[in-house]
């Protein structure tokens, strides 16, 4: 199966929209019936800015005409540090493949496209959050595991 990556922008706003609530509810295990409203509309407001601000890049993940995946990639700046001297990150986010299609290499182009966009940019340093079985993935394309991070419960 041959995967074409390409990179999308605020015309495929929808397409996005679409892609990203499959995400969420996977990841996430939110129920198909429950409302989702209000966050997909954060969603679609951060789309609409980011994207165009360079932010934020997306893409998308072909098999001849049929989309297989997405991916997209943060792009921020936090203050310098040793392990990224010029401040500019990337973050992973949204790495996703149609559940019959994983294992078959979709996610890896997806995400070795979205790394060499953030290298293009500038970033110094490119971290995800990773679900157990994509670990493997991501450790042969050279990720490693961040020590010594937590999480702030923000019910407190």
């Amino acid at each position: 199966m041959e995967i074409t990556i390409r990179k999308a922008d605020s015309s495929d706003l929808e397409e996005l929209m679409r892609w990203r609530e499959v995400v969420l509810r996977e990841v996430f295990s939110i129920p198909a019936g429950e409302d989702m409203t209000a966050l997909l509309a954060a969603n679609r407001a951060y789309y609409r800015t980011a994207l165009e601000t360079g932010e934020h890049i997306a893409c998308f993940a072909s098999a001849g005409e049929t989309l297989v995946g997405c991916g997209g990639l943060c792009l921020y700046r936090e203050m310098p540090s040793p392990d990224n001297p010029g401040g500019k990150c990337g973050y992973l986010m949204n790495i996703y493949t149609l559940p019959a299609l994983r294992r078959q290499g979709v996610g890896k182009k997806v995400v070795q496209w979205l790394v060499q966009e953030a290298k293009r940019r500038g970033a110094e340093k490119i971290y995800l959050e990773a679900s157990e079985q994509a670990y493997p993935l991501y450790r042969s394309l050279g990720f490693q595991d961040m020590k010594g991070y937590l999480k702030y419960d923000m019910s407190c």
